[in-house]
């Protein structure tokens, strides 16, 4: 009977790390909206509150380390446990850095709007919010899979990642040709540059969440692995 209440009370505290992940991750992924808007709007202020949920988001990653540590010394858990509190570890690391990325793409826009470029050059700008939904639908989708443990949308997820990386590689060659035909353009342009860059890194966090996850479920870890052993693993009964 005891055992059986030790292990309820380590269920309950497992499940409280998790919802406290998808909190995060809900906050990130908001982050990420907030600092496209930021852009396409040429919002300062809107740019102002995304910096300031980086402080939140980074004290977030520090208690649920902790709390991960305190389970860790208090249950002793046996090893599909400890793999999930080693993968939620990576996990909020992996929503701090989209944290991060989402913060330069706002510090940037500051940037941008203190030199008036915004408003004498034309730039395209929403190209870059659609590289930004792109690497936001994966994220929305790699939390949905977290709270699922839901190992085959995980591997969708690491699939459909070629294309924020072909959306970049096209915001990269429109660039080039903005510099080339408006040198007046080269500044702000490689300032984009460094955006869509924080952009793809969004999208690469969201195919490491993914991998966690399938790490989870699966016990083996598919970094550095073939898409083809990838989706095998993950399908595997």
């Amino acid at each position: 009977m005891a055992d059986k209440h030790l292990s309820t009370q380590f269920d309950a505290e497992l499940a409280g790390v998790s919802t406290r992940v998808l909190e995060m991750g809900g906050l990130v992924e908001a982050q990420v909206a907030q600092a496209i808007y930021a852009l396409t709007n040429f919002s300062g202020e809107t740019a102002t509150q995304v910096i300031r949920t980086e402080e939140h988001v980074n004290q977030m990653e520090v208690e649920i380390d902790a709390e991960l540590s305190s389970i860790i010394a208090r249950r002793q858990p046996t090893a599909r446990d400890l793999r999930l509190l080693i993968a939620v570890s990576k996990t909020t690391g992996n929503l701090e850095r989209v944290g991060d990325e989402a913060a330069r793409v706002a510090r940037t826009v500051q940037r941008l709007i203190n030199t008036g470029v915004f408003s004498r050059l034309r730039l395209p700008v929403s190209d870059i919010a659609f590289e930004a939904e792109l690497a936001t639908a994966q994220l929305r989708k790699a939390l949905d899979a977290f709270a699922r443990l839901d190992a085959v949308q995980a591997a969708e997820i690491i699939r459909a990642d070629n294309k924020i990386d072909q959306e970049f590689d096209g915001m990269m060659r429109k660039l080039i040709t903005y510099m080339m035909e408006d040198p007046r353009t080269i500044s702000a342009s490689i300032d984009l540059v460094f955006v869509a860059k924080a952009i793809e890194r969004v999208g690469d966090h969201a195919k490491n969440l993914a991998e966690q996850i399938i790490y989870i479920v699966k016990g083996t870890d598919v970094r550095h692995n073939s898409l083809e052993t990838i989706e095998t693993i993950a399908t595997q009964k």
